[in-house]
């Protein structure tokens, strides 16, 4: 037990959310093993959980999940190795098994969380498309007036989500993502290694340009620039250095 009180304002009710990674797929662009982003798990984890909220972990099949290789601080690439939140718990054992024992989005329960974050990373990109449990509960929370949330690819749930009369869920809503600038700067390193034929795409499809396409109000603060906004008690994050952001976005929407 902690020495620290985390959660003096509701001890006995601490707010409880659940996190959504993507499982591990094979990109159909790349031929890359892809998965979730480990800052975009890890960074609202931290934020969460250091005011006291009992945050757990999902996946749309459930079971193991593998991050992005270039997620990992310790990656040879570099691309994070400043991210030391997500160094400290890719070496906590328990946080691990978490990760490598995700329970199914299909398992969440409304009525049990105040709030459902999608995170992102390549996955979701080549993974959601036939999460229809994912797209059911995203839309279930929306409804039900819970602060619903997505993060960087992870907004690829706003694709496939669908209100019970059938509109789509982004239609009219002001959203932030993956923005097109930093999927130019992604294509453009992959061409420069020579990891793709130059005008070959990382991705299979933008973010910005489907929502868009949806009726959504897409906005991004710039490249790489930390960023997440709110329309109502939806919650947009727009990339991979906006994990605290986002969380804080959300839990100053729960009263913290």
């Amino acid at each position: 037990m902690s020495h620290k009180d985390l959660n003096p304002v509701s001890a006995e009710r601490p707010k409880r959310v659940a996190i959504v990674i993507s499982n591990p797929a094979v990109s159909t662009t790349t031929g890359w093993p892809v998965g979730f982003w480990w800052s975009e798990l890890t960074h609202p984890y931290f934020h969460m959980t250091e005011l006291g909220y009992r945050v757990d972990i999902f996946s749309p099949d459930g079971g193991r999940c593998v991050a992005d290789a270039m997620s990992d601080p310790e990656d040879a690439s570099r691309w994070q190795a400043e991210d030391v939140i997500s160094r400290g718990y890719r070496h906590d054992p328990e946080f691990v098994t978490l990760v490598e024992n995700t329970r199914p989005v299909g398992d969440v329960s409304v009525d049990d969380y105040d709030a459902l974050v999608v995170a992102g990373g390549q996955g979701p990109m080549f993974t959601f498309e036939t999460a229809e449990d994912l797209h059911r509960t995203f839309a279930e929370f929306y409804e039900a007036g819970k602060v619903t949330a997505a993060l960087c690819h992870g907004t690829a749930i706003l694709r496939y989500a669908r209100l019970s009369n059938g509109e789509p869920l982004v239609k009219g809503r002001t959203v932030t993502g993956f923005a097109n600038v930093e999927e130019d700067f992604a294509d453009q390193a992959v061409w420069d290694t020579g990891g793709l034929p130059r005008g070959a795409h990382v991705m299979p499809w933008r973010i910005e340009d489907e929502l868009r396409r949806l009726g959504a109000n897409f906005i991004q603060a710039g490249l790489w620039k930390g960023f997440a906004i709110r329309d109502g008690n939806l919650v947009t994050g727009q990339q991979n250095f906006s994990g605290t952001e986002t969380a804080k976005v959300i839990t100053e929407a729960l009263g913290r």
